[in-house]
C-alpha cells in the first residue's frame, strides 16, 4: 500500500485508498494546473457564479448544508426558513398535532421521479429500521400502473393514515403528475379527502403549487431553480421524507457540511473529491473509456449504485463541451452489493472484458452487538464479508483491474451525508477537468419532448379510429391518414398497445406478418 495514496480523514471517519489505481509516475504532478483550476471554478460556483449559462442560474446545493455560505442574506434566510419549516412539519406529524382526519399518520407515500425519488430511497434504505421508523415509507417513482397498484396494495387499509408528499420542481413532470392523479383517485375511491393528506414540494408558482393551494393541501415547501434534482437530497426533497421517517437530518447535514469542508482543500492530494476526480480521469482516459462499477459491501448501501448512476451519468453524460464542440463525454455506472456480486458478475469483472474500474465501499463495523461464530476457526458472518471484499479486490487487481476503496466506520446519517457530498463534489471537479457542464441535462429534456410528441400522435390515432369506427387500417395506412407516414413505427406500437390495454374499444386483426395487422375501433 502506498502511504501517499491512502488518505485518512479521522474526524469524518472516512478513509480513501487510491493505491490500486496505479497512477503513472508523475501523473498527479502533471495534473496540478487542471485540478487547481477545477478547484478554483468550484470556489466561484459556491460564491454564486452563473454555473449554468444556458439556463442563467446558479448552482447552490452546497449552501443547503451551510446556509451562511450562500452569496446573499436572502438566500441564507430562505434556506434556513425552509429547514425550520420541514422540521416543524415532521415534529407535528410525530407528536400528532398534524394528523389525518382518521388519526395520526402511520405511512408516508412519496411521489416523485429521478432525484426526487432516488435520494430519499437511498437514504431511507441506508438509515431506516422497520422497528424504529416513525412512518413506513412507500414510493410512486414511475408511471407504471401495475407498480402503482402494487404500492397501493402494500399500503392497504392504512391509506386512511397515509401522508403523501408530491415532489416536482415544475409541477408538470408527467410521471409525477400521473402518480398524483392516481393517488387522488385511490383516496377518492376509499372515501378519503386527498387534500387532508397531501404536502407539495415544488417551485413557487408552479402548476403543482397552484393545484395544492387551490385544493387546500396541508403544506407547501419550496424547490429552487439553483438546486438540481440529482443534488437535492439535502434540500426539502430529501430532508422531509428522511425527517418524517425518523432519520436524524441534523447529523446528515453535518456530515455533508464536514465533507464539503474537506473537499475544498486546495492541497488536492489530501482532498478526497479531487483525488476521486483525478482517478476517474486517469482510469477513463478523460473520455469515459471505462465503466464505473460501484461495489458497496453492506446491505444498507444497496441503493447507492442506483443513486450514483443518476448523479454521475446525468451530470457527465454530455454531447458537447463548454465550447460547443461535440465530445460525447460520460462515465457509465452500475453496481450491486457485496458479497452478492461473488455469485453474479464478478466472474466477468475478473476474466471478461476489461472495460471498467471498481469503487469499493467498505463499512468497518459489522453490526451493533456481538456476532455468533459460524465456523471452527471462530469467524463470524462479518469476517466472511470482509474476506470476500478483500478477496474480490485482490482477484481483480491480479488481472489488471484497477479500483478505489472508500471506507467508513459505520452507516450513520453523518456518514451517508458525507458520501453524498463527496460524490457531488467529485462530479463537479471531474466535469471541469474534461470541460463540460455538469449541471444541466439537455438529453433529459429531449426525451421529455419526444415523449410529448408521441403522446400527441397517440391522441391523433385514437381520434381518427373513433371517427371511423369499424373501418380497419394497417399502421402504415393510418399513419398516412393522420399525416405521420414518417412515424409509422410509432403508430404501429401505439395501435398494438391500445388493443392490449383497451380491448373493449380497439381490435386487432392479425395476419402472418404482424406489422401488417389491421386495426379498428369497436
Amino acid at each position: 500500500m502506498n502511504k501517499d495514496l491512502y488518505l485518512s480523514f479521522e474526524s469524518a471517519r472516512l478513509w480513501a485508498d487510491f493505491s490500486l489505481v496505479d497512477f503513472p509516475q508523475g501523473y498527479l504532478d502533471s495534473m496540478n494546473q487542471p485540478i487547481t483550476e477545477a478547484l478554483h471554478k468550484m470556489e466561484e460556483l459556491e460564491n454564486g457564479s452563473i454555473a449554468n449559462p444556458d439556463e442563467n442560474r446558479m448552482v447552490g446545493h452546497y449552501w443547503l448544508r451551510t446556509p451562511t455560505l450562500a452569496p446573499t442574506q436572502e438566500l441564507t434566510d430562505t434556506i434556513q426558513k425552509t429547514l425550520d419549516q420541514l422540521k416543524q412539519i415532521s415534529k407535528e406529524v410525530h407528536d400528532g398535532s398534524l394528523q389525518s382526519p382518521s388519526g395520526p399518520f402511520t405511512e408516508l407515500l412519496v411521489i416523485g421521479i429521478g432525484g426526487s425519488a432516488l435520494g430519499p430511497q437511498f437514504v431511507g434504505k441506508a438509515l431506516g429500521h422497520p422497528k424504529k421508523d416513525k412512518l413506513k415509507v412507500h414510493f410512486f417513482d414511475n408511471t407504471d400502473p401495475d407498480g402503482i397498484d402494487l404500492t397501493l396494495s402494500e399500503i392497504g387499509s392504512s391509506l386512511q393514515s397515509t401522508l403523501v408528499l408530491v415532489i416536482s420542481k415544475s409541477g408538470g413532470t408527467p410521471e409525477t403528475r400521473n402518480g398524483m392523479l392516481e393517488a387522488e383517485n385511490a383516496f377518492s375511491q376509499a372515501g378519503l379527502n386527498f387534500a387532508k393528506h397531501a404536502i407539495a414540494i415544488t417551485g413557487e408558482g408552479s402548476k403543482l403549487h397552484q393545484h395544492s393551494q387551490e385544493n387546500g393541501w396541508l403544506e407547501f415547501l419550496p424547490m429552487w431553480d439553483w438546486v438540481g434534482g440529482r443534488t437535492s437530497e439535502t434540500a426539502a426533497v430529501g430532508l422531509l421524507p428522511a425527517a418524517l421517517q425518523g432519520i436524524n437530518i441534523d447529523d446528515l447535514l453535518a456530515g455533508a457540511s464536514e465533507m464539503d469542508q474537506l473537499t475544498r482543500n486546495a492541497d488536492y492530494r489530501n482532498n478526497p473529491a479531487a483525488m476521486l476526480a483525478l482517478a476517474w480521469h486517469h482510469l477513463t482516459d478523460g473520455k469515459g473509456s471505462k465503466d464505473m462499477v460501484i461495489l458497496p459491501y453492506k446491505d444498507r448501501l444497496e441503493l447507492f449504485a442506483k443513486y450514483l448512476q443518476q448523479l454521475i451519468m446525468e451530470s457527465l453524460g454530455k454531447e458537447k463541451d463548454l465550447n460547443g464542440k461535440i465530445v460525447h463525454q460520460g462515465i457509465s455506472v452500475y453496481g450491486n452489493k457485496g458479497s452478492t456480486d461473488q455469485h453474479a458478475y464478478v466472474q466477468q469483472l475478473r476474466e471478461g472484458v476489461p472495460n471498467f474500474f471498481a469503487t469499493f465501499i467498505e463499512v468497518l463495523k459489522h453490526r451493533n452487538g456481538a456476532s455468533i461464530k459460524v465456523d471452527e476457526q471462530g469467524m463470524d458472518s462479518g469476517d466472511y464479508l470482509h474476506g470476500f471484499f478483500l478477496g474480490t479486490r485482490d482477484a481483480l487487481y491480479e488481472k489488471g483491474r484497477k479500483s478505489i476503496t472508500l471506507s467508513i466506520l459505520e452507516v450513520t446519517p453523518s456518514a451517508v451525508g458525507g458520501l453524498i457530498a463527496l460524490f457531488e463534489r467529485a462530479v463537479g471537479l471531474y466535469a471541469s477537468l474534461v470541460g463540460i457542464n455538469a449541471y444541466h441535462q439537455p438529453g433529459v429534456e429531449a426525451g421529455k419532448k419526444a415523449a410529448s410528441a408521441i403522446l400527441s400522435v397517440r391522441e391523433s390515432v385514437i381520434n381518427f379510429l373513433k371517427k371511423n369506427t369499424g373501418t380497419e387500417y394497417t399502421a402504415k395506412e393510418l399513419a398516412s391518414e393522420i399525416n405521420k407516414l414518417d412515424k409509422t413505427d410509432w403508430v404501429f406500437k401505439i395501435l398494438e398497445n391500445l388493443t392490449v390495454n383497451r380491448p373493449e374499444h380497439f381490435r386487432r386483426e392479425k395476419v402472418e406478418n404482424p406489422t401488417e395487422s389491421r386495426f379498428s375501433a369497436i
